[in-house]
């Protein structure tokens, strides 16, 4: 996925989301990152790499990570669970709507 369509998915799934605020989202060349800021004093850190695939959706509180989604070369496809944010749990590959529907379904989980 290119780095434009990877965006346009993202802001159209943010979009949706009732708990996003605002998004702040820069884009290098092939790189994408940037947070969207979330109600409860809470923002999302998202990085995309075209060219090495890279993905990261990480949901911060307090400068702590607190739920994630990676995708990097290394470990490939991985969650970071609300219970235990600092485990790597493999996962099969997703799509941004089904990260975005998955921190959803976390959201309405925490306190």
């Amino acid at each position: 996925m290119d780095v434009n369509t990877f965006l346009l998915s993202l802001m159209h799934e943010l979009s949706s989301l009732e708990f996003v605020e605002k998004v702040d989202l820069h884009t290098e060349v092939f790189i994408l990152k940037g947070r969207a800021i979330l109600k409860k004093n809470r923002f999302l850190q998202i990085y995309f790499n075209e060219h090495t695939e890279t993905t990261a959706f990480a949901l911060i509180e307090n400068s702590k990570r607190i739920w994630g989604i990676d995708y990097d070369n290394i470990r490939g496809w991985h969650i970071h669970p609300a219970e235990n944010p600092k485990s790597h749990i493999n996962i099969e590959s997703m799509t941004v709507e089904e990260i975005t529907h998955y921190l959803k379904e976390v959201w309405s989980c925490l306190p």
